[in-house]
């Protein structure tokens, strides 16, 4: 009896150790992963992109003649005063005469000289004749004490000598007319370097002011040159005046608003500059990207809240990040935990050293955090990056614990 309760016994342990040596065998090795942990924190979802600062009020400063514009003595950077002449132009030469309309010319001088001489021999007629009037009234005014010349008669030769004197002023008048005439003749029959100009001359040139206080920005013409009516001479700016155009998506846009808070990094120096959104431009326009994508783009007009640096100018790139929504008490998580399951957003929580499947609810997105709205409590672990390997139930190790 006792063999056989020994041999039973013996069996049984047989039977465990088989068993033991199976379920060790086959029992599933737990998947090494990276996890995270659920946390509560500030958070802020951003619209980055690249802006442009610009002067916001840029002079275009232009030949207001058609003429010889002077050398600029000034160069791009100088600082230029409200009124202070940039630079001169003096009115063209006149064209060379063909002979024709020099002998043209030339017929008109005779004709204006003969129209003088004609004017001067008016004159003398004029004052002639105002001469001998006056001597006619003065001795009518004698004669018209003694009654000699009645009242009616002197009044008659008075009024001849206004007369009189009324033609030698017209007569005057006509031999500046004529003397005029003349040389405005001569004038057209003036060729090209017969009346050079001066810098004397007051009325030689057209002084081209700047408009404000401010910077020369670009100099179009600098050496000397013809220049017509309205060409482009220089452009001038407060450099005190910036502000930052950045052209977004037009998706984005939607959700930018004046008054949009923005940081201004990547400029060149080391703080990162306070800015806000002053308006959102109402037309978009098509921009192709650099993989060859045709997308619509808005430009967002930015104002700094401070003065800007001195180092910064005129068409300098920036980095724009304008916030769009902020919490300081939102509970996220890494956006690499995130897979899509059912139609929704899941994650592999680690409940006991297990993964399980937990179907999450997200609000607002980053590029790297996404906002939890439900299926998560903070201090929650989760699977990072989760691979196709990954089944709910599956025992997984921390990688981080196994190194």
């Amino acid at each position: 009896m006792a063999n056989m309760l020994f041999k039973s016994l013996a069996s049984l342990v047989a039977v465990a150790a088989i068993g033991g040596a199976l379920y060790v065998a086959f029992k599933p090795n737990p998947v090494l992963v990276d996890l995270a942990e659920v946390r509560s924190g500030p958070m802020q979802v951003t619209v980055e992109e690249d802006g442009i600062t610009r002067i916001r009020n840029v002079y275009a400063v232009s030949a207001p003649i058609a003429g010889h514009l002077d050398r600029v003595a000034l160069s791009v950077g100088d600082p230029v005063q409200a009124g202070e002449a940039i630079t001169r132009v003096h009115p063209l030469d006149p064209p060379f005469l063909d002979t024709r309309t020099r002998t043209e010319l030339m017929a008109a001088i005779d004709a204006a000289r003969s129209g003088v001489s004609m004017a001067e021999v008016e004159l003398t007629r004029a004052r002639t004749a105002r001469d001998l009037a006056k001597a006619s009234q003065e001795r009518a005014r004698e004669l018209a004490r003694t009654n000699i010349v009645s009242k009616s008669a002197l009044e008659r030769m008075e009024g001849e000598l206004e007369l009189a004197e009324a033609q030698v002023a017209s007569a005057e008048a006509m031999i500046a007319l004529r003397r005029a005439e003349l040389a405005s003749a001569q004038a057209r029959l003036a060729q090209p370097g017969q009346t050079p100009i001066t810098a004397a001359d007051s009325q030689c040139c057209v002084a081209i002011p700047s408009p404000i206080d401010g910077i020369i920005l670009s100099l179009n013409a600098r050496s000397e040159q013809a220049a017509a009516v309205g060409q482009l001479i220089a452009e001038v700016g407060d450099p005190s005046d910036l502000e930052i155009t950045v052209d977004v998506l037009s998706a984005d846009a939607v959700r930018v608003r004046p008054g949009t808070p923005v940081r201004i990094s990547d400029w060149g120096g080391d703080a990162v500059l306070e800015a806000v959104v002053e308006r959102i431009e109402p037309s978009g326009f098509t921009k192709v990207s650099a993989l060859g994508i045709a997308e619509q783009r808005v430009n967002a007009i930015l104002t700094l809240n401070d003065p800007p640096p001195a180092e910064l100018g005129h068409g300098f790139r920036v980095l724009a990040s304008m916030v769009t929504w902020s919490s300081e008490d939102a509970l996220q998580v890494p956006v690499s935990a995130l897979y899509r399951a059912d139609g929704g957003w899941a994650v592999f929580r680690i409940e006991d050293g297990v993964a399980r499947v937990a179907a999450i609810e997200i609000g607002h997105m980053t590029d790297s955090t996404a906002e939890i709205l439900a299926g998560l409590d903070a201090g929650d672990r989760i699977v990072l990056y989760p691979g196709d390997t990954l089944e709910d139930g599956s025992p997984v190790k921390d990688r981080a614990a196994a190194d």
